[in-house]
């Protein structure tokens, strides 16, 4: 199995003004109006690959993302001198900026 992920983006700018001038005279009146405008941009792509063997008979699953932190939880209370009463507890998976690949094969 051989798989790619890319991501690819546009990254872009516009500065834009105006000048305004306005002549006073005796006789006559002039206005001028000069209008800028600049713009660029250029795009980006990242990717990589991944590549894993699949066992004779088999099918593999293959899944890219951010799969998070897991982590397990308790809440106790302190019951009279040395005893302990559970109130909850559970499990949480908590987000990360990390991506990777998760592989995983069925029969077939």
């Amino acid at each position: 199995m051989n798989v790619s992920v890319t991501k690819a983006g546009t990254i872009s700018a516009e500065i834009s003004g105006s000048l305004e001038w306005d002549s006073h005279a005796i006789i006559a009146k002039a206005k001028a109006t000069v209008s800028v405008k600049i713009g660029g941009s250029f795009s980006i792509s990242t990717g990589h690959q991944y590549t894993h063997s699949v066992h004779s008979n088999k099918y593999g699953h293959l899944q890219y993302g951010s799969w998070g932190y897991k982590v397990t939880w308790a809440k106790y209370q302190r019951v009279g001198s040395c005893g302990v009463k559970e109130l909850g507890s559970g499990k949480a998976t908590l987000p990360t900026s990390e991506t990777g690949w998760k592989y995983s094969e069925t029969s077939s």
